[in-house]
C-alpha cells in the first residue's frame, strides 16, 4: 500500500503545554510517514484515567513515564487508514488497505528480552508511546488530534464493522487491558464470587467479562451511584459502595459478610485507590487469587507479608495487554453488544477546544468515559 495523496499540511490538535494547565489547540505538521507507518485520521478518542495523570503530572513525578511537554495526550483512539508506507499487515491476517478502520498497540521493538525471549512485548523496555512529545518528528502521537501517527512497530488490528469507533476506541486500553488480565488469572469457574475494586471503565469492564465468564456472584466495590447501578446492569450481583461505606476495615467486613465471612474465591483490583491493596488482600479466600491492574501511581502502602503466606494466596500483577489481547477486545464488542450496551460506559462528547473539560470531568468523577470527537466545530 503507497501513501495516498491528498493529504493536508496540518493537523489540529490538542496540547498540553503545563501541567494542569488548559490545553491549546494548535496545528501541527502532518508527518512524513517511514517504511511500514500509517497516518489514520481519527474517528474517536476516549479518555482513560492515566491521560489525566499525564495532563496532572502525577505519571511524570511518580517517575512511572518521563512527560515533557507540549505533549498531544491521548493513547486511546481508532482511526481509518489514509496513508500507509508500504505493505502493513494485521493482527490476524490480512494486509491493511485505504479506508480501512484500525486500533494499535504501542510501538514494540522486536527483539528485546520481553519481545523476543518472554512473550512479554507489553513489557517491551524499548517502547514507544502515544501521548507524548510533539515537538519533533514525528509530531502526531496522541489521539486528542485529527490525524495520529501510527508508528511502523505497533501492531495493527482492524475493527470490525459494526463495532462503533468510539467503542472501539475505549476497547484498545480498557478492555484490552482487562482482557489481558483474566488471561493472567486464569480460569473463572462457575461456583466462584468474584470481586471488583473499582467502577471505572476498567472494574465496568472487568464486570461484563466476569458475567461473561459465568461468575457466580460478582460484588463491586466503587462510586458513584451511576456507575454501581451499570454495573449492576452489567451484571453485579451486589455493590458496596465507597461513599456510603467510607472506612477501609468496613468495606473488607461487607465483602466477607456477602460471602459467608470467607472472602471472594477471586478479587481485582482496578480502582487505583490507595487503599485499595491492602483491602484486596483482606478481601480474598483462603487459597484465593488476588489479580492487581490499577495500581499505577507512585503511592506506598502498608501490609503484613504473612497474610500471602499464611492464607496461601496467588497475587498477581498485570501491566497492559500485547496485540493477542487487542484483538480479542474488538472480537468481544463485536459478539457481545447485545448482552452489554456499551454505549453507557460512554459519557460527554467533546472536541478538541473541550478536552480540559473533558479531563476535569474525568478527575471529579462526572465523566466515565469522554470521547474526543476532532470532527466537531469549535
Amino acid at each position: 500500500m503507497s501513501i495516498a495523496p491528498a493529504l493536508p499540511e496540518t493537523s489540529k490538535a490538542a496540547i498540553i503545554t503545563g501541567f494542569g494547565e488548559d490545553l491549546e489547540v494548535r496545528d501541527l505538521p502532518i508527518p512524513e510517514l517511514e517504511p511500514g507507518a500509517v497516518l489514520v485520521k481519527v474517528d474517536a478518542a476516549t479518555v482513560c484515567g492515566s491521560d489525566v495523570h499525564v495532563w496532572d503530572g502525577s505519571l511524570h513525578a511518580g517517575g512511572i513515564r518521563p512527560v515533557i511537554p507540549p505533549v498531544v495526550p491521548g493513547h486511546e483512539m481508532a482511526g481509518t487508514i489514509v496513508a500507509a508506507n508500504g505493505d502493513v499487515p494485521y493482527v490476524g491476517g490480512g494486509l491493511a488497505e485505504l479506508g480501512d478502520r484500525i486500533v494499535f498497540t504501542l510501538g514494540r521493538c522486536g527483539t528485546c528480552y520481553h519481545c523476543a525471549v518472554a512473550n512479554q512485548p507489553n513489557l517491551c523496555a524499548n517502547r514507544k508511546s502515544y501521548g507524548t512529545n510533539c515537538e519533533s518528528h514525528p509530531y502526531l502521537v496522541g489521539g486528542f488530534s485529527e490525524y495520529c501517527y501510527v508508528y511502523p512497530s505497533s501492531h495493527k488490528i482492524k475493527v470490525p464493522a459494526n463495532v462503533k469507533p468510539e467503542w472501539a476506541s475505549a476497547g484498545s486500553c480498557a478492555l484490552r487491558t482487562i482482557v489481558g488480565g483474566y488471561e493472567r488469572l486464569g480460569s473463572i469457574e462457575p461456583w466462584q464470587t468474584v470481586a471488583i475494586q473499582g467502577s471505572g471503565p476498567l472494574g465496568l469492564f472487568a464486570t461484563a467479562l466476569a458475567k461473561a465468564a459465568g461468575a457466580k456472584r460478582i460484588i463491586v466495590v466503587g462510586a458513584p451511584d451511576a456507575r454501581l447501578d451499570l454495573a449492576q446492569e452489567w451484571g453485579a450481583t451486589d455493590i458496596v459502595s465507597v461513599l456510603t461505606v467510607t472506612e477501609p476495615g468496613a468495606r473488607v467486613e461487607a465483602v466477607r459478610e456477602l460471602t459467608g465471612g470467607h472472602g471472594a474465591e477471586i478479587v481485582m483490583e482496578w480502582s487505583g485507590a490507595r487503599t485499595a491493596f491492602a483491602e484486596g488482600l483482606d478481601m480474598v479466600r483462603r487459597g484465593g487469587r488476588f489479580l492487581v491492574g490499577g495500581q499505577v501511581g507512585p503511592h506506598e502502602v502498608s501490609i503484613q507479608p504473612s497474610k500471602i503466606m499464611r492464607n496461601h494466596l496467588n497475587v498477581i500483577g498485570s501491566m497492559s495487554a500485547a496485540e493477542p489481547q487487542y484483538w480479542k477486545a474488538m472480537q468481544f464488542l463485536s459478539t457481545h453488544q447485545d448482552e452489554f450496551d456499551f454505549d453507557r460506559i460512554l459519557s460527554g462528547r467533546f472536541g478538541l477546544d473541550g478536552v480540559t473539560d473533558a479531563l476535569r470531568g474525568m478527575q471529579s468523577l462526572t465523566e466515565i468515559k469522554p470521547i474526543i470527537d476532532p470532527t466537531l466545530a469549535f
